[in-house]
C-alpha cells in the first residue's frame, strides 16, 4: 500500500496570503488541508477495501479447488467406494475450517507480538488488524484443506473413516500450520519476510506452497499409504502391477478443469494485496502489484500447459496409448511444481519447470510399481515428487527484479542460480525439503503407525472387496440393475457377513 499522503496548513499560508490577511489564508489553508486529508483518507480505505475484496475472491477461487478435489477422487476410485471418497472431502473441509480456527491460525501466524499465541490462542480474537483481516483468515484455511485433500487421494478405498477424521484434525490442526509459520510468517526462521537474520541471507521462496502445502500432504498421503500396504488385487503375487482402473474419466477431466481454475486463485492470490504501484511515482506508473498478479497467472498456465502435453506424448510413447487420466495428472504436476517459484521466473522459465514436472510425475510413478507402492490417485508422486522439483526449480531459475519487487527489502538478495545469483537461495530451498520431508514424516508417519497398532487404519479385507459404500455408508452412490450386479458390481448386503450378491 503506498505511504500516505499529507498536507500542513503552515506549508500552504505563505502561498496563499501574498503579503495580505493572514487570517483569511490561514483559514483557507486549514480548508484545503482538512478537505485534503479526507481525501486521503477515502483512498487508503479504497485501497483496503480493493485488497481485502481481492483477497477473499481468491479465496472463493481456492476453495471452489475442494469441489475439484471431489470430482477427481470420486472418478480416480472404483464406483463402490465414491460415497467414501466423496463425504473424506466434506470432512476434509468441515474438521479442517474448525481446527483450523481453533490452533492452526495461531500456530501458523501467532507470536507473542500479536497476540494470537497466548492469551488470544483462538485465531480470531485478534480480528481485525491492518495486516490481519478477515479475508487472510479464510484464505488460509483454504490452503490448510487443500493440504489435507491431497493426503487422503493416497490413502483411498481402504481407509477407515474414523483414521479420516484423526488424520485431517491432526494436519490441518498442527502439522500444516507449523510448516507455514516456517516459511510463510513473518518471523518464520526461514520466512524471505523476515526482518533480518534471514537463511542463507535469502529465506525460502516459496511463494503459493510447492512445499508448505503440496510436499506437506504429498509426504503425509506417502506414509498412509506405506503403512496401509496396496489395495487388494493392486499386484499379482510376482508383485507385477495390476491397474484397478477409477470408474468415471468423465468426472477425472471435470474435477482437473475445477482445479485449474481453483489455482488463479492459490497463486495469484497469494500476493494477498493487489493494489501496490512498482514505480517511483504514484500514479505515473502502468507497472505494478496488478502486472505481477497477471505474469503469475501466465506462469502458472505455461506450466501446466507444457507438463499436460509432454505427458501425452511421453506416455504415448512408454504405454503405446493416448490416456486422459494421465495428462489430468501431468497438468497437476506442472501445477504443483510451479506453485513455489510462479511470481519470480519468467514464462519461458515456466515451460522448463512443466516439462521437468512431467518427468518426475511419470518417473516416480514407475518407481512406485517397482516398490509395490499404491497410491490410487498418485497423489505422493505428484504433490511430493513434483512439488519438490519446483523448489529446487525456483532455486535454480528465481529472477533478481522480481524477487527483488515481490518480497523487497535487500536489492541485491541472492536469486536463482541459473539466473547469475549463486547458491544460497538454492541452499535454502534444499534445507527446506529436508526440513519438511523430516517434519511430516515424525508427525504425519507416527499418527498414522499409532492408528494402524490400534486398528484403526485399514478397512477389513471383506469390507474392501465388498466396497466402503455397501458396508461403511448406507449403500452404493449409483443405482444399478440386477443385469448390472450379476456382471460385476459386488455389493455386500448390510447385515449379512461373508456372504455378496
Amino acid at each position: 500500500m503506498s505511504s500516505t499522503l499529507s498536507c500542513s496548513a503552515s506549508d500552504l499560508i505563505p502561498l496563499l496570503s501574498g503579503g495580505a490577511n493572514a487570517t483569511a489564508a490561514a483559514a483557507a489553508a486549514e480548508f484545503i488541508c482538512g478537505r485534503f486529508e479526507t481525501i486521503s483518507g477515502k483512498f487508503t480505505d479504497a485501497s483496503y477495501a480493493i485488497d481485502n475484496t481481492y483477497l477473499l475472491f481468491s479465496a472463493y477461487l481456492v476453495f471452489a479447488m475442494q469441489l475439484g478435489f471431489a470430482m477427481l477422487c470420486a472418478g480416480s476410485v472404483r464406483a463402490k467406494n465414491t460415497m467414501n471418497i466423496m463425504l473424506t472431502n466434506v470432512i476434509d473441509a468441515a474438521a479442517g475450517g474448525l481446527f483450523y480456527y481453533l490452533f492452526g491460525f495461531a500456530f501458523a501466524f501467532g507470536s507473542p507480538s500479536n497476540g494470537f499465541i497466548g492469551k488470544h490462542f483462538f485465531a480470531m480474537s485478534g480480528f481485525p488488524k491492518a495486516s490481519f483481516d478477515y479475508p487472510y483468515f479464510l484464505y488460509q484455511w483454504t490452503f490448510a484443506i487443500a493440504a489435507a485433500g491431497i493426503t487422503s487421494g493416497s490413502i483411498a478405498e481402504r481407509t477407515q473413516f474414523v483414521a479420516y477424521l484423526i488424520y485431517s484434525s491432526f494436519l490441518t490442526g498442527l502439522v500444516y500450520p507449523i510448516v507455514s509459520h516456517w516459511f510463510w510468517s513473518s518471523d518464520g526462521w526461514a520466512s524471505p519476510a523476515r526482518a533480518d537474520n534471514l537463511l542463507f541471507q535469502s529465506g525460502v521462496i516459496d511463494f503459493a506452497g510447492s512445499g508448505v502445502v503440496h510436499m506437506v500432504g504429498g509426504i503425509a498421503g506417502l506414509w498412509g499409504a506405506l503403512i496401509e500396504g496396496p489395495r487388494i488385487g493392486r499386484f499379482e503375487n510376482r508383485g507385477k502391477p495390476v491397474t484397478l482402473r477409477g470408474h468415471s474419466a468423465t468426472l477425472v477431466v471435470l474435477g482437473t478443469f475445477l482445479l485449474w481454475f481453483g489455482w488463479y486463485g492459490f497463486n495469484p492470490g497469494s500476493f494477498a494485496i493487489i493494489n501496490k504501484s512498482y514505480g517511483t511515482s504514484p500514479g505515473s506508473s502502468f507497472y505494478g502489484q496488478w502486472s505481477a498478479v497477471g505474469r503469475t497467472a501466465v506462469t502458472t498456465t505455461l506450466a501446466g500447459c507444457t507438463a499436460a502435453l509432454t505427458t501425452l506424448f511421453g506416455k504415448r510413447l512408454i504405454d503405446g496409448y493416448w490416456n486422459v487420466t494421465d495428462v489430468c495428472n501431468g497438468l497437476l504436476g506442472g501445477f504443483a511444481a510451479i506453485t513455489g517459484g510462479c511470481s519470480v521466473v519468467e514464462p519461458w522459465a515456466a515451460v522448463i519447470c512443466g516439462f521437468v514436472a512431467a518427468w518426475v510425475l511419470m518417473g516416480f510413478n514407475k518407481l512406485a510399481d517397482k516398490l509395490r507402492y499404491d497410491d490410487p490417485l498418485e497423489a505422493a508422486q505428484l504433490h511430493g515428487g513434483c512439488g519438490a522439483w519446483g523448489i529446487i526449480f525456483t532455486g535454480l531459475f528465481a529472477d533478481k527484479t522480481y524477487v527483488s519487487e515481490v518480497f523487497g527489502g535487500d536489492p541485491n538478495r541472492p536469486y536463482g542460480l541459473l539466473m547469475g545469483g549463486g547458491w544460497r537461495l538454492l541452499a535454502a530451498h534444499v534445507v527446506q525439503i529436508v526440513v519438511i520431508t523430516g517434519w511430516v514424516s515424525v508427525t504425519m508417519g507416527t499418527l498414522f503407525f499409532v492408528l494402524h497398532k490400534l486398528e484403526l487404519l485399514r478397512i477389513p479385507s471383506e469390507d474392501e472387496v465388498a466396497g466402503m459404500d455397501p458396508t461403511s455408508h448406507g449403500g452404493l452412490a449409483y443405482m444399478y440393475t440386477e443385469e448390472e450386479i450379476r456382471n460385476g458390481i459386488m455389493v455386500r448386503e448390510m447385515g449379512r457377513e461373508n456372504e455378496n450378491v
